[in-house]
Parts: structure tokens; C-alpha cells; sequence
């Protein structure tokens, strides 16, 4: 029987653990595992020993500082069950903050480990590498540059390919996406995409509403989509009322993944959604703002000349990027504008960069499940 041990926090990680099980589970019938997770996880008969939001921390003050302490508590306790009861390995999936340590107390008792996603040490705080050589036997890799990366810092990897490649569709069906969002298969979309955390969506939806009003004063048929999860719906409208675009920008319940099949082009923050934007082949301008502090700290310790996640596996300024001071209303606007222009005067421009997204998508489409469990077999078994 194999037994194994996953601790995944957040929603994304557990989408890439559930994917990790289908995997497991096909190579072994009999696994068992547990540890902490979600939905996706238990849905695959996973013992969710604690909840994966368990993991979150969102705020300041007392509450963090308070949940801080609990989870503290928890990895604990985790770490003793799970040298009392021995896995065969355990996989930390994502959540470096909390998987990496506690990987690395496993590992010196003699567990197998893998971390399923690197952190991104070839984008900015390279110090990370140190800890993942102490806490990984294997990492598992979503994007085909990361393995020879840790490879020269002797870490062993595999590249399994980005689960995303595979969930969307390699021709994206515009004209159906935007039957179900109400929108006319001639209507000049754009989407709005400001982030999914609090913080972004204060830095980021109040520039880029003003910049959707500037968008409708050059463009007045322009019709404005924004993808919105009930948590942050309140403090979206707010940034909407502030802007006076209330009644110009339609507000959908989720369909992240509907309203990029729909839109001509996207005004997005910048992280995984771009990644996104870029499989369902579309042109994009990429923004993000923070604190001033935490700005000048990210500029010290970033790695490469591009934060999108598009722009970092072209290698290339693909779609523009304005970030913090230049992410000006009038700059994103201009910015948007241009990628309209170009579909109506530029054909070609669009179709290059259509081209060039295709072959990325092509690149990251693999059977992650299984190269997954094939790299945990090779482990378990050496």
C-alpha cells in the first residue's frame, strides 16, 4: 500500500493536488493519503486531517499575528503525526511559506519529499534555493526552463508541464462565450481584470476604472466585462461607484476563464491570470501596483526585466508591462486603446502574437497527473 502525505493551502493548490491524486491513484489503487487540503482533494478521497484555508492569512494586526500562531500550531502537530506514522513521501504542494520548512524536518528524519511547483527563484528572491536544496529531494515543475535552473544548484527536478495548458482549449470558441455573457459576436470587449487578493484590488481597480472611462470617452461602444468572486464583489463596486463607471461595466460571478474567451483584450494584474490570458490567446496590458516599500524591496531582489508571466517564457516584451508609478489611468488606457487599434488596422500584429502564445500553450500542454507520479515513483523506489 501506498501511503502519502499532502498539504496544499489555497485554492490553486488544491486544483494541483487534485490533478496530483488522479495520477497517484492510477498508480497505485490503493493509496492512502492525508494531510491538509480542499474540496478538490477530499473529492478524491483524500483525509483532510485540517481544511487547506487553514493556510490563509489575509489582513494585519492581531488577527495575523493570532492565525500566524495557530498555524505554527499546526505544522507541528502535523510534523509529529507524520513521524509517527510514516508516509512513504510527502508532497508540499506550493505553499513554500509553510510546506518548505516543515519538508525539511521531515527530511532529515529520513521521508521522502517533494515540492509539487518551484518558487520563483528565477524571478525574484534567489535566496529561496538554499532552502528548497535542504527541504526537496524532487520538485516538480510547471514551466520546461525550471528544471536546468535548479539542476546547476543540485537540486533534482522534473518538468510535468502547467495543469492550466491542458484545462483550456487550445482554439478558445469566442463567439460561444460571448452568447453565454449576454455580449454580441461584434461587440468591442474588454476585460478587467484587477486581482483576486485585497490588496491588489485597492492598489489596482481604482486605475483601472478610470482607465476604462478614458477607454469609453475614445472608444464609446466599448463594452467593459469584469469577473468577480462574491468575497471581493463589494469592494469592486465600490472602486466602480468611486470611478463613475457603475453603470458602464457589466459584473459577472466568476467565469474568470468565460470572460477571457470573450474579451478582444485585457487590462489584468499581473500573476497567474496572465498566464491565463495568454492560453486563451489574447492581447493584454499588464499592470501592478503595491506599498512603496514593498515595491523598493521586490526592485532590490527581482531577477529578470519582466514580471508577466507571458513576457517571462517568451523572454520577451510580448504585451507591455506598467507597473507602479507608470501604471497611470492614462497610460493603461493608451496601452488598451492600441491593442484595439491594431485589431482593426493591424491584423497582423494580433495573428503574431495569436502565433506566438499558441506555441507557449504548446510547450506547457503535458499529462501532468501522470509525469507527476511517474517522478514520485522513481523517488520512492531509489
Amino acid at each position: 500500500m501506498m501511503r502519502a502525505a499532502l498539504v496544499a493551502g489555497e485554492t490553486s493548490g488544491d486544483l494541483l493536488a487534485g490533478l496530483l491524486l488522479d495520477g497517484l491513484k492510477q498508480r497505485w489503487p490503493d493509496l492512502q493519503a492525508g494531510g491538509i487540503g480542499g474540496p478538490q482533494m477530499v473529492q478524491r478521497g483524500f483525509e483532510a486531517w485540517w481544511p487547506h484555508d487553514k493556510l490563509a492569512v489575509h489582513g494585519f494586526g492581531w488577527e495575523v499575528l493570532r492565525r500566524y500562531r495557530e498555524i505554527l500550531g499546526i505544522r507541528n502537530q502535523l510534523k509529529a503525526r507524520l513521524l509517527q506514522h510514516r508516509p512513504d513521501v510527502f508532497i508540499g504542494v506550493d505553499a513554500p511559506d509553510f510546506n518548505l520548512d516543515l519538508e525539511a524536518a521531515l527530511r532529515t528524519q529520513g521521508i521522502k519529499t517533494v515540492h509539487f511547483v518551484c518558487p520563483s527563484i528565477w524571478a525574484w528572491r534567489p535566496e529561496r534555493v538554499e532552502k528548497i536544496k535542504r527541504s526537496a529531494d524532487h520538485v516538480l515543475c510547471i514551466f520546461p526552463f525550471e528544471p536546468a535552473l535548479l539542476a546547476t544548484h543540485g537540486i533534482a527536478a522534473s518538468y510535468v508541464g502547467h495543469p492550466l495548458a491542458s484545462v483550456i482549449p487550445m482554439h478558445p470558441d469566442q463567439a460561444a462565450a460571448r452568447a453565454t455573457l449576454g455580449l454580441a459576436e461584434n461587440d468591442t470587449v474588454v476585460a478587467i481584470l484587477p486581482g483576486s487578493r485585497e490588496s491588489e484590488i485597492g492598489y489596482l481597480a481604482g486605475h483601472f476604472f478610470q482607465a476604462a472611462r478614458l477607454i469609453r470617452q475614445a472608444r464609446p461602444a466599448t463594452k467593459f466585462i469584469v469577473p468577480v468572486v462574491a468575497l471581493r464583489q463589494a469592494r469592486i463596486e465600490a472602486a466602480l461607484k468611486a470611478s463613475g463607471m457603475a453603470d458602464q461595466v457589466q459584473l459577472v460571478s466568476g467565469q474568470s476563464h468565460t470572460v477571457l474567451a470573450a474579451c478582444d483584450v485585457t487590462l489584468i494584474a499581473s500573476g497567474t491570470a496572465t498566464l491565463e490570458a495568454a492560453l486563451f490567446k489574447r492581447p493584454m496590458v499588464i499592470a501592478y501596483r503595491m506599498g512603496a516599500l514593498a515595491w523598493q524591496l521586490m526592485r532590490r531582489k527581482r531577477l529578470q526585466p519582466w514580471v508577466g508571466l507571458p513576457n517571462i517564457l517568451c523572454r520577451d516584451f510580448v504585451v507591455p508591462e506598467l507597473l507602479q508609478e507608470a501604471a497611470t489611468p492614462a497610460a493603461l488606457a493608451q496601452e488598451v486603446l492600441r491593442w484595439l487599434d491594431a485589431k482593426a488596422r493591424e491584423p497582423e500584429k494580433i495573428r503574431a502574437l495569436e502565433q506566438r502564445f499558441s506555441a507557449l500553450h504548446a510547450e506547457l500542454q503535458r499529462d501532468t497527473p501522470q509525469l507527476a507520479a511517474h517522478a514520485i515513483a522513481q523517488l520512492i523506489t531509489h
